[in-house]
């Protein structure tokens, strides 16, 4: 079997994801992971799905019929696991007033530090009680083995403070 990642893009209607789910099994793929929204009245997506390698050309092709409606893009996937060394998992949770550049303060620090964001969420909502809007995340990421966990968590504290949020790291 092959692994190919589907990411999903237009504009939000019924029946999108559906149209997909049809295609996919048309040729035999599995549905295996994805993850899907709607924001701002636009839908998207990323799916991972399973095929035998010689559906893989009829696929594709059955998914660019949806342009129009969907754009779909086909990737190959990778295998995972292919480091020696186990990496540990952090988890980084962060709410503060929200504010130009929260993300991009984040994920440079974690850049630095050589972790890679395996899935973040993030939320704006009306603070009624503090008259603005308080910006939150959650972020899972990925620590190599020869990373210095106690130096991501300095850098990551520091820079709490520094741009004023709250940040809860947890394993």
């Amino acid at each position: 079997m092959t692994t190919l990642v589907l990411t999903l893009v237009g504009d939000d209607r019924a029946g999108l994801v559906a149209a997909v789910a049809d295609a996919v099994d048309a040729y035999g793929g599995n549905w295996e992971n994805s993850e899907l929204a709607e924001l701002a009245g636009a839908f998207a997506g990323i799916v991972q799905i399973s095929v035998d390698a010689d559906r893989v050309d009829e696929l594709r092709t059955a998914l660019s019929a949806l342009e129009g409606m969907l754009t779909v893009s086909v990737h190959a996937g990778s295998a995972s696991g292919t480091d020696a060394a186990t990496p540990r998992s952090l988890t980084i949770r962060v709410l503060g007033n929200d504010r130009p550049g929260i993300v991009r303060e984040i994920s440079s620090a974690l850049r630095a530090h050589d972790l890679s964001i395996d899935r973040m969420t993030t939320e704006t909502r009306d603070a009624a009680m503090y008259g603005g809007r308080l910006f939150e995340a959650t972020v899972s990421a990925r620590v190599p083995a020869s990373v210095d966990l106690s130096a991501v968590t300095a850098e990551l504290e520091r820079l709490a403070s520094e741009i004023q949020v709250d940040v809860v790291l947890g394993g």
